[in-house]
């Protein structure tokens, strides 16, 4: 068979790009925590407020840092599990500026008050266009790929990282439908309720399918990988992959218990929810059994801690996640700072953790170098990332569950007990906490920064085509 070749050029792109809009997206979340904590920090200026700031946070750490690192680690993975070449270097290079492009749109445009309002879908009607031309021929290249690979069978990381591209696909188009009024303006297709509805089966498998099924690729391909294991159950890691997508779809309404939905559809997306924490479990307990027979590696190995560690919060996100959905229990939890500690135990312990992991294997490797310059620096950054995320969530865990005991606090003559300001006033104590825990999850960002500039820097010259070999 004649010698393959492989492009690393735009994983190298979509790798550095990772660190960079991770600190940038996590900059702008310790801000915004920043003004929770001193409402007056800038001073009323309308594209600094707190309203226009935290979709852009949103929008920079989901989609330009773990958006960067599921492209860029796809096509790495796709690439040597497939053993061939990306199947168009020139539509792959457009995957990168583009994204890059509608990345730096959306840092113009929120911050200005261009948005639809809708939750994780602000962006207006001409940057939704772009990520739909982007999107597309990013699936161009992914399965182009796969079409034209080298070995029969297909790694179960690409199953993942396929239902990723496609289902994104779809929830963008579908929640995306609107009626432009100007450039800049546009009003959803949908009415009321169903507008809630869609948005919310959008916004839920925008976490199920982004922010867990495109992980999951990385982690099936990268745990074995630095581990130096196989999979620990090849037929459990299928078992989950179908199990996970077909549950997932189904619970979004979750999200608006004690609304107008009909309240057959709330009970649901309870009930699937609830059924999510099998397969998740599995894929948790899969991740972590592929250490078996290599358990001490994780005494030395600082990238193995960061992989591990961020399946452990996986585990406890989706365990977490089912429960905050059973009605009586979202009853308490529902509005509070409980749910922003549970989305972030999944986003900075589990997408953040698995993501820098994943990059601390993999830029050495894309520069030509044997390890990354410094093996303290990856171990430093554990260290301080692990004890943010901990501080950041136990914070809101607390917080969240005093707020929801105060709302519901009644006399005997049945009028409150506490006054929202009330609520406000006990709160903030725990919001200079989570503003200490952010802090210390951007330093480790930083860190990490300057490891990989002196790791690039120091490279050896590593051409574009490496040899599949290799």
């Amino acid at each position: 068979m004649q010698a393959e070749t492989y492009n690393y050029k735009v994983v190298q792109q979509f790798a550095i790009m990772t660190v960079i809009w991770g600190i940038v997206g996590m900059l702008v979340g310790v801000i915004i925590a920043a003004q929770l904590a001193f409402p007056d920090l800038t001073h009323g200026i309308p594209w600094l407020s707190y309203g226009r700031l935290r979709p852009l946070h949103t929008n920079a750490v989901i989609f330009a840092f773990g958006g960067s690192a599921l492209i860029g680690t796809s096509y790495y993975v796709v690439q040597r599990t497939c053993q061939t070449r990306l199947f168009s270097d020139k539509l792959a290079a457009f995957t990168f500026w583009g994204w890059t492009a509608i990345i730096v749109l959306a840092a113009i445009t929120l911050p200005l008050g261009i948005t639809t309002s809708k939750e994780y879908a602000e962006l207006e009607w001409p940057i939704d266009l772009l990520i739909t031309i982007v999107w597309v021929s990013y699936a161009i290249v992914f399965f182009g790929t796969i079409a034209k690979r080298r070995v029969k069978h297909i790694y179960v990381a690409n199953w993942f990282y396929g239902a990723f591209i496609l289902t994104i696909a779809l929830l963008h188009v579908v929640n995306s439908v609107e009626i432009p009024v100007t450039l800049t303006k546009s009003y959803s297709f949908y009415p009321g309720a169903i507008d809630a509805m869609v948005q919310w089966w959008y916004g839920h498998n925008a976490v199920g399918f982004f922010l867990t099924a495109g992980f999951l690729g990385m982690m099936y391909y990268f745990v074995p990988k630095q581990a130096g294991r196989p999979v620990y159950s090849y037929r459990l890691s299928v078992v989950h992959f179908w199990a996970l997508i077909s549950t997932y779809m189904w619970a979004g309404p979750h999200h608006l218990h004690y609304t107008a939905l009909p309240d057959w559809t709330q009970t649901m997306g309870m009930v699937f929810s609830l059924i999510l924490l099998a397969p998740s479990w599995g894929g948790m307990i899969n991740g972590i059994m592929t250490l078996s027979g290599a358990w001490h590696k994780l005494r030395t190995d600082p990238i193995l801690k960061f992989l591990i560690v961020s399946l452990s919060f996986y585990g406890m996100s989706t365990f977490e996640g089912p429960m905050m959905s059973i009605k009586t229990v979202n009853a308490l939890s529902h509005y509070t700072d409980w749910t922003v500690g549970h989305v972030h135990s999944g986003a900075l312990g589990w997408v953040a953790m698995v993501s820098i992991g994943s990059l601390y294997y993999l830029i050495p490797r894309l520069f030509g170098r044997d390890a990354m310059y410094s093996t303290k620096l990856v171990e430093l950054h554990f260290w301080i990332a692990t004890i943010g995320v901990v501080l950041y969530i136990a914070a809101m865990w607390i917080a969240g569950v005093m707020q929801g005991l105060m709302w519901r606090a009644v006399n005997a003559d049945g009028t409150l007990t506490y006054s929202f300001i009330e609520s406000v006033e006990r709160t903030y104590p725990f919001y200079y906490v989570r503003l200490l825990g952010g802090l210390l999850f951007l330093t480790g960002m930083l860190i990490m920064a300057y490891n990989t500039g002196k790791t690039v820097s120091d490279a050896k010259a590593v051409d574009d085509t490496v040899p599949a070999a290799a």
